[in-house]
């Protein structure tokens, strides 16, 4: 592989090794606090094409990137998905990916786990924020927690490992977030509960949502002992061992407690529009250079320029009786 000499890194001396690819912007779910009910979506042909992301992809990787996380929307809804999945497993293969992996609402994992193991993903992210079927509904408009049961289920059966992620809602899911803990290391699966964050504008009063991790993690050492775990996972969270059921418990603070200084990842939206920081505006066209040329060289030449202008860090905030929005694009539209 013709790997380049000179690694990406930032202005402040961070490598950046991780990306997270959106590949569509799409959701079978309308979840309240990341997408309006009636959400306008991206025109079919603005998307980059499945060939067009694994040339994409395949030039972060030649760039140094070890991590490649498939994200959405939900990813397991566009068309013809799995042979993304199954082009960019020669990366895995040859040892210069380290981790292919995928964050899911679990929606459609009974059809695709067995299929997403024989890709070469070993570990998949399954956003759940409550096990009440009726407040599963209602949190995320149009979901079925059964169908998510199937396909975590069939994710046991494929032998992937499953974290679970569940944003904290306040007079939501606060209450059961014991329970949670308890279901979740019960199945041997990881949990890491995230602050709602600032993206987009929504029906709902984020500061109504919002409930501070620190609050909940008070609440939770009533009833669990968490001793801080020497485990990192490289990421934004911090762990906790849980000595009751002795699985773990990950806490993501993007507003308590600002995890940039750490930072290794760039976000790619479906379009090819690069973030160089989940809480800032300033992107990176890579559609065009992609477009533009058979070669890679103009691609790398974008991504490399952009890299330089990665911010030291996010400017998340949330306000009282607002709404507020620290970037004007939803969730859905960057990649979870």
């Amino acid at each position: 592989m013709n790997t380049l000499a000179a690694p990406l890194v930032d202005p402040f001396g961070r490598a950046i090794t991780y990306i997270r690819v959106s590949v569509t912007d799409r959701c079978d779910f309308r979840c309240v606090y990341c997408m309006s009910e009636d959400m306008t979506f991206l025109p079919k042909q603005d998307l980059l094409s499945l060939e067009e992301l694994d040339r994409l992809c395949s030039a972060f990787v030649r760039l140094g990137t070890r991590k490649i996380r498939v994200t959405g929307g939900e990813p397991l809804v566009r068309r013809g998905i799995m042979s993304l999945f199954r082009s960019l497993s020669r990366h895995v293969g040859s040892s210069a990916l380290d981790e292919l992996t995928l964050t899911t609402n679990g929606s459609q994992l009974a059809k695709y786990a067995a299929e997403l193991r024989d890709c070469g993903v070993e570990r998949i992210n399954v956003s759940l924020d409550t096990l009440d079927p009726q407040k599963f509904k209602a949190l995320t408009r149009w979901g079925d927690i059964a169908q998510v049961m199937k396909g975590l289920d069939a994710a046991d059966a494929a032998g992937l490992k499953v974290k679970i992620n569940a944003v904290a809602l306040k007079g939501v899911n606060d209450a059961e977030a014991g329970d949670l803990i308890a279901w979740a290391h019960g199945r041997g699966y990881d949990l890491t509960f995230i602050e709602v964050m600032p993206l987009g504008e929504i029906e709902n009063a984020r500061f109504d949502q919002y409930l501070p991790l620190t609050e909940l993690r008070a609440s939770l050492s009533q009833r669990y002992t968490l001793e801080p775990s020497l485990y990192a996972s490289g990421g934004p969270a911090r762990y906790f061992d849980v000595a009751e059921t002795g699985g773990r418990l990950g806490f993501i603070t993007p507003l308590t407690h600002n995890f940039c200084e750490s930072c290794n990842r760039v976000r790619v939206t479906c379009t090819g529009t690069m973030y160089m920081c989940l809480g800032q505006d300033d992107a990176a066209d890579l559609r065009t250079p992609l477009r533009r040329s058979e070669s890679d060289e103009p691609l790398e030449q974008a991504i490399r320029a952009a890299i330089t202008r990665k911010p030291k860090g996010h400017d998340f905030l949330i306000e009282r009786g607002q709404s507020h929005a620290s970037t004007r694009r939803h969730m859905s539209v960057t990649g979870g």
